[in-house]
């Protein structure tokens, strides 16, 4: 009776060990296959990217991962816009995603970076980290996040100059139904002192929401025109002090370009933020440091400004105009 009892067990212990055997081997099958998919969508995408003054590229992609985690991998990357003027070529790109959570995809990309904008003098970026958080959905992911460590920016010609070094960066952006959020904060941002000379460290933070923002994404306009956003917080001040300078407020830009906005603009500690910005436009420090002055005398209120058509109030006040935008 034992050996029958004995028999039996043996015989289910068979049968689960192939079991397992089958489940893996399906499993592998089913991941590898995936994986081959993932290479071919990653090729499929790139070629429908490229073209119209448009080149995207990923250098040998190839899908890693196993077994619990899949992701993409590219040796180097590289993106040109003729139309914007705008081209970046960056090293290793690492990403990955759970098997059981393959919307929310990680990346990683090595530096340096070598960056050209229609503004600025050719740029090379380096940074300790820079990663990536993407929550996946259609048309648009739900939610982006970026965060870089110990990130530089230099010339690229001309002996590397430094233009600007920050300890940390974030930048994060989701949907809020057809609206775009975006939130962006620095720390310890340093300029060089061939643009400012004595600047001290800064620090800051900003929290916009764009107005039909995912259709703006989505449709990639480029016009400003039409266009209306809530500046729901911006803060920039000294690093560790109490002197910042915050604004908030709803700003539109009607169809000929001009701006209309109620802005209300808070100074704590005028005199210093004052100091530094006069470091920033030296040939205007007399009317810098007269204006702190006149705003020391509103006892720490915040200022209200109005832009009307592109003409600036402070108040019942005339400050000036802003030309129209594109």
């Amino acid at each position: 009776m034992a050996s029958r009892t004995s028999s039996r067990f043996g015989r289910r212990i068979l049968w689960l060990a192939i079991a397992i055997v089958l489940v893996c081997a399906a499993y592998t099958g089913a991941w590898f296959y995936a994986a081959r998919m993932l290479e071919s969508r990653a090729v499929a995408v790139l070629e429908k990217v490229n073209g119209g003054g448009v080149r995207a590229f990923c250098e040998e992609p190839q899908a890693r991962g196993f077994p619990f985690r899949i992701g993409l991998f590219c040796k180097s990357i590289f993106y040109e816009n003729i139309h914007d003027g705008v081209s970046v070529r960056a090293g290793q790109l690492r990403s990955a995603a759970h098997v059981y959570q393959p919307f929310r995809v990680l990346s990683e990309v090595d530096g340096p970076a070598s960056i050209m904008t229609p503004f600025t003098v050719p740029l090379r970026a380096q940074w300790g980290s820079l990663r990536a958080s993407t929550r996946l959905t259609r048309p648009l992911p739900e939610t982006v996040s970026v965060e870089g460590k110990a990130v530089r920016v230099s010339a690229e010609e001309g002996g590397g100059t430094l233009l600007a070094e920050m300890d940390d960066l974030q930048v994060h952006a989701r949907q809020r139904e057809a609206d775009l959020e975006a939130a962006l904060s620095f720390r310890n941002l340093r300029v060089g002192e061939e643009i400012v000379t004595g600047l001290p460290a800064l620090e800051g933070r900003m929290l916009l929401l764009v107005t039909d923002g995912v259709a703006l994404v989505q449709n990639r306009t480029r016009s400003l025109r039409g266009q209306s956003l809530t500046i729901e917080e911006m803060v920039v001040g000294l690093a560790g002090q109490r002197a910042e300078v915050s604004l908030s407020g709803p700003i539109s830009v009607d169809d000929e370009g001009l701006i209309d906005a109620e802005l209300s603009v808070g100074i704590d500690d005028p005199a210093a933020v004052a100091e530094q910005v006069a470091r920033i436009f030296p040939d205007e420090r007399d009317q810098i440091m007269a204006a702190s002055g006149m705003v020391g005398g509103f006892a720490g209120a915040p200022l209200q400004i109005r832009i009307v058509s592109g003409r600036i109030f402070l108040g019942f006040i005339p400050l000036g105009t802003i030309p129209p935008v594109d």
